[in-house]
C-alpha cells in the first residue's frame, strides 16, 4: 500500500493523472489502478473524474487520506534513517531547499563541514527564491528550507538561524561619496534588482517606498552574482546581501543601513509532519554552525 499511497499523494498535488504518472515514472493505467485499489480498500471514493479522465477534482476524503498518506510517508522514511544510524556511521539523505542568497553565500561553507562529519548522509539541494522553496515545503516536495525574508504562512514550522544586514552598494566609478553618503545622491539612478519573490527584492522595495525612490530605470536580473556583476560594472545601483559585498573587497562601495533593514534567515518544515532524524540532524548542525542565539 505504500505505492499506492506515493500514487495517490503525486495525484493530489499534481492534479493530473499522466502528469502524476511521469513525475513517479508510472504509466497512467498503473496509476489509476493504485487509486481504485485505495478507494476499494477504504471503501470511499477519492478523486471525482471526468467521463475522460482529463478532469479530476479530489473528493473530502481524498483531502484527509492525502494528509494521512503524507504523514505515513515521512514516518516510514524517518523509521528508515534511524535505522541507518544504528551503525558506526550515520546515514540518510535530506531533500533541502534554499533560496539564491542562502545558496552561494552561506550554505558552501556549512554544507562542507557537515558532509566532512557526515559522509554518508545524502543531501539533495534545490535552489529557487523564498516563494518557490516555500511552495515546495508546503507540498512536503522538501523536507527543509532555507529561505530569506519575511513569512505571513502558518502552513510551516519556522525558525531563525542567521541574522543578515542588507547593504546599499554601488560601483566605485560612480559619483557617490559613501562616507558622507546623502540620499538624494540615489534618487535619479538605474537599479539593479533581483525577481520579484525573492527575499532581497522585499527589502529594496522596502527601502525604495521608505525614501519616496521611483528608480528612472530598472534592471531585474535572476541571481545574486548577476546584480553584483551588474553594479561592478557600473549599470546601476542596487541592495544586496552583506555577505555578498563582503566576498568583494574593494570592487563594490557600499552604505551600511539601520536595523530596518536587518533581516533574519530561517529553516522552514511542514507544520503538521515530524521532521525525520536526518532532518533534525542537519537542523542541529546548522544551529551550532551558525551560532544564532536570539
Amino acid at each position: 500500500m505504500i505505492e499506492e499511497f506515493k500514487t495517490f499523494i503525486a495525484v493530489v498535488e499534481h492534479q493530473n493523472f499522466t502528469k502524476a504518472g511521469e513525475s513517479i515514472n508510472l504509466s497512467q493505467p498503473t496509476v489509476s489502478t493504485h487509486i481504485k485499489n485505495l478507494e476499494n480498500y477504504f471503501n470511499t471514493t477519492l478523486i471525482n473524474r471526468s467521463i475522460k479522465q482529463k478532469n479530476i477534482s479530489i473528493t473530502d476524503n481524498g483531502y484527509l487520506l492525502y494528509k494521512r498518506a503524507r504523514e505515513i510517508i515521512t514516518s516510514i522514511e524517518s523509521v528508515k534513517d534511524e535505522l541507518n544510524s544504528i551503525s558506526s556511521s550515520i546515514k540518510g539523505h535530506i531533500k533541502i531547499g534554499a533560496s539564491l542568497t542562502i545558496a552561494e553565500y552561506f550554505l558552501p561553507n556549512f554544507l562542507a563541514v557537515f558532509s566532512e562529519k557526515y559522509p554518508d548522509i545524502e543531501v539533495e539541494m534545490l535552489v529557487e527564491n523564498t516563494h518557490k522553496i516555500c511552495e515546495k515545503v508546503k507540498s512536503s516536495n522538501l523536507d527543509i528550507g532555507l529561505v530569506e525574508g519575511s513569512l505571513t504562512s502558518f502552513d510551516f514550522n519556522q525558525k531563525f538561524f542567521f541574522e543578515d544586514s542588507m547593504i546599499l552598494t554601488f560601483s566605485p566609478d560612480l559619483e557617490i561619496d559613501p562616507l558622507n553618503f546623502n540620499i538624494d545622491s540615489i534618487k535619479n539612478k538605474k537599479w539593479i534588482v533581483r525577481e520579484e519573490g525573492s527575499g532581497t527584492r522585499e527589502y529594496l522595495n522596502i527601502f525604495l517606498s521608505n525614501n519616496k525612490i521611483t528608480p528612472r530605470q530598472i534592471m531585474v536580473l535572476g541571481s545574486n552574482h548577476a546584480v553584483k556583476e551588474a553594479v561592478k560594472s557600473n549599470l546601476g545601483v542596487s541592495i544586496i546581501s552583506k555577505l555578498v559585498t563582503d566576498s568583494e573587497g574593494d570592487s563594490l562601495a557600499t552604505v551600511s543601513l539601520n536595523d530596518t533593514y536587518n533581516r533574519y534567515f530561517s529553516f522552514i518544515t511542514p507544520k503538521d509532519i515530524k521532521p525525520s532524524s536526518t532532518t533534525t540532524l542537519f537542523i542541529d548542525e546548522l544551529n551550532k554552525f551558525s551560532n544564532f542565539e536570539k
